[in-house]
C-alpha cells in the first residue's frame, strides 16, 4: 500500500495543478473587457452606429448590429445588388453627399427595418423602377440635390409618390427641357409617352412566295401562300401549342401567282390563279380530309391573273380576277348553289395589277389598279347587280397596287408605283386629293394595316429594306416607322394568331418572313 500511495503521489499534484490553472483563467476572463466589433479603417463605429469616409466600396466588416450608416464622400459611383444585405437591422442611411450615379435593381434588398433613407447631393439621373420596394415601413426619403431626367424611366417615381405615405422632400427635373424645373411630385402621368413598338423577326418560311391570305375555318387558323417556285399553293396551319405555323396540305398549282381561300356555307373553297396552265377552284371535302378540283375559270376570259379579290354584297359571294395581259380581261364571279360562274367583264385589256373592295358608306366600290393607265373605281348598281364605272384615280398615272383604309371619317388610298413616289390619297367627297408622297422606286407591295389601335403601312421594294410607317393622328400623315431586310416582297398580310401579331412578307427571291408586333414600355 505505501508503494501504491508513493507512486500516485505525483499524479495528484498534476491533477491539483490543472485545477489551480483552470480556476485562475476563469477569474482573469471573468474580468477581461468585451471584445471591440471590427471597424473598417474609413470608419468610426460604436457598436450599432458607422461613419465612413472616403470608402472604396460599402464597408463589408462591420457588425450585424449597426442600425445606423452614414457614407460619406465615397471613393465609388455606384451601389451595387445586395450592398447592404449584410446589415438587416439598418434603420437609418445616410448616402448623401457622394457622387453616385447608378445604383442596382436590388441594391437595398434586405433591409426590411430601414426607416430613412437619404440619397440628397449625389449625381442621380434616373433610378431603377420599384428600388423602394423592399422597404416596407420607409418613413423619410431625401432625393434632393440630383440631376434626374425626367423621362420614362422616372414615370414609376411619380405613379409611387403619387401613393406611398413615405414623406419625400420636394425633388425638381434637371431635364428634359419641357420639365426643367418642374416638381416631379408635380408631374402629369399623361405627359409620359413611354409606350412604342416594334417588329422583331418571329419566323422564318424557308421558300419563296407571292402572295399570302389568312383564313379561319372550323375555328382553326389557316395560311394559304402561293409558291411557284414548288409548283403548289401551300396550307399552313397554325399551332397554337408550339405557336408557329406547320405545314398542312397542297394544292397542286405549277405556275401560281395567287391562292384565295374562300369560307362559303361552312364550306372551304380555294380560288388558284395560275400563269399558265389555266386557273382552278378547288373544295376541301372534310371527310377525305384532301382538296379536290371542283371547276375551271375560264381561260379565254382570264389568261394572265395578277390578283383575286374575295367580298360579299347583299348576302352573296363574290370573287374578282385582275388579268394583267393584253388580251384578257378583268372578271367578276358569283357563287350560286354549287360553283362560281362568271358574272362580269370588268376591265378588258389593261394590263390591270391589283383590285381593292371597298364597301363605304353602303355604297360597295371595286378599285382596280393598271400598270397602263390610272385606276379605275367601280360602284355596284343594285338595280343591274354589277359594278358600273364611276371614274378613275387621276392623280397617280398607273399603281402596281391599290389599297385602303379609314382613319377617323375620312377614307384613303394607297397606291404603290414601280418607277415614281407611292401616293397616299384622302377623299374629299367628290374626288380623291393627294396628302402625302412615299419615295418607293421599285414597289410592287404595299399594304396598310391595324395593330391594337395603332395603323401602319408597310412599303416594298425590289431595289431597297421595307420600309415600316405609322400614322401620325396629329398630322394626318405616315411618319418613317422602321425598316424591315425583306427581299423582293410581293405582298404583306398582318394576321392575329391568338396573342400574337404577325406580319407576313411573303418574298419572290428569298424567304418568306414573319415578323411580330410587339409593344415595348419604356418605363419599365
Amino acid at each position: 500500500m505505501a508503494g501504491l500511495r508513493a507512486r500516485r503521489g505525483p499524479e495528484l499534484r498534476l491533477l491539483a495543478l490543472l485545477a489551480l490553472g483552470f480556476c485562475l483563467t476563469l477569474q482573469v476572463s471573468a474580468k477581461r473587457p468585451p471584445k471591440t466589433p471590427p471597424c473598417p479603417p474609413s470608419c468610426s463605429c460604436t457598436r450599432d452606429t458607422a461613419f465612413c469616409v472616403d470608402s472604396k466600396a460599402v464597408p463589408r466588416n462591420l457588425p450585424s448590429e449597426v442600425i445606423s450608416l452614414t457614407l460619406v464622400n465615397a471613393a465609388f459611383s455606384e451601389i451595387q445588388d445586395g450592398a447592404f444585405a449584410h446589415l438587416p437591422l439598418l434603420q437609418f442611411l445616410l448616402l448623401n453627399s457622394n457622387k453616385f450615379t447608378l445604383i442596382g435593381d436590388n441594391a437595398f434588398t434586405g433591409l426590411s427595418h430601414l426607416q430613412y433613407l437619404s440619397l440628397a447631393n449625389n449625381n442621380l439621373q434616373t433610378l431603377p423602377r420599384d428600388i423602394f420596394r423592399p422597404l416596407d415601413i420607409l418613413n423619410d426619403l431625401d432625393l434632393r440635390g440630383n440631376s434626374l431626367n425626367c423621362d420614362c424611366k422616372v414615370k414609376w417615381l411619380v405613379e409611387w409618390l403619387a401613393h406611398t405615405n413615405t414623406t419625400v422632400a420636394p425633388i425638381y427635373c434637371a431635364s428634359p427641357p419641357r420639365f426643367q424645373e418642374h416638381k416631379v411630385q408635380d408631374l402629369p402621368l399623361r405627359e409620359f409617352d413611354c409606350i412604342t413598338t416594334d417588329f422583331v423577326l418571329y419566323q422564318t418560311l424557308s421558300f419563296p412566295a407571292v402572295s399570302a391570305e389568312p383564313f379561319l375555318y372550323s375555328s382553326d387558323l389557316y395560311l394559304a401562300l402561293a409558291q411557284p417556285g414548288v409548283s403548289a399553293c401551300t396550307i399552313l396551319k397554325w399551332d397554337y401549342v408550339e405557336r408557329q405555323l406547320r405545314d398542312y396540305d397542297r394544292i397542286p398549282a405549277p405556275s401560281a401567282v395567287h391562292c384565295k381561300p374562300m369560307v362559303v356555307d361552312s364550306q372551304l373553297y380555294v380560288v388558284v390563279a395560275q400563269l399558265f396552265g389555266g386557273s382552278y377552284i378547288y373544295h376541301w371535302d372534310p371527310n377525305t380530309t384532301r382538296f379536290t378540283k371542283l371547276q375551271d375559270i375560264d381561260p379565254q376570259r382570264v389568261r394572265k391573273p395578277n390578283d383575286l379579290e374575295a367580298f360579299r354584297i347583299d348576302g352573296d359571294w363574290y370573287f374578282a380576277v385582275a388579268d394583267s395581259s393584253k388580251a384578257g380581261a378583268t372578271s367578276l364571279y358569283r357563287w350560286h348553289q354549287n360553283g362560281f360562274y362568271s358574272h362580269q367583264a370588268l376591265h378588258p385589256w389593261h394590263r390591270d395589277t391589283d383590285l381593292e373592295f371597298v364597301d363605304g358608306e353602303g355604297k360597295p366600290r371595286l378599285i382596280v389598279s393598271s400598270s397602263s393607265q390610272a385606276p379605275v373605281i367601280y360602284q355596284w348598281s343594285r338595280t343591274q347587280k354589277q359594278f358600273v364605272a364611276q371614274g378613275e384615280v387621276t392623280q397617280v398615272p398607273d399603281a402596281q397596287a391599290v389599297k385602303h383604309f379609314r382613319a377617323g371619317r375620312d377614307s384613303y388610298l394607297c397606291l404603290s408605283r414601280y418607277i415614281g413616289d407611292s401616293k397616299i390619297l384622302r377623299w374629299e367627297g367628290t374626288r380623291f386629293s393627294e396628302v402625302q408622297a412615299l419615295p418607293s422606286r421599285g414597289s410592287l407591295a404595299l399594304q396598310p394595316f391595324l395593330v391594337g389601335g395603332r395603323r401602319y403601312l408597310a412599303l416594298g421594294s425590289d431595289f431597297s429594306f421595307t420600309q415600316i410607317y405609322q400614322w401620325d393622328e396629329g398630322r394626318q400623315k405616315f411618319v418613317r416607322f422602321q425598316e424591315l431586310a425583306v427581299q423582293a416582297p410581293r405582298a404583306f398580310c398582318y394576321m392575329p394568331a391568338g396573342d400574337a401579331q404577325l406580319l407576313l412578307a411573303p418574298s419572290f427571291k428569298g424567304q418568306t418572313l414573319v415578323y411580330r408586333h410587339v409593344v415595348v414600355d419604356l418605363s419599365a
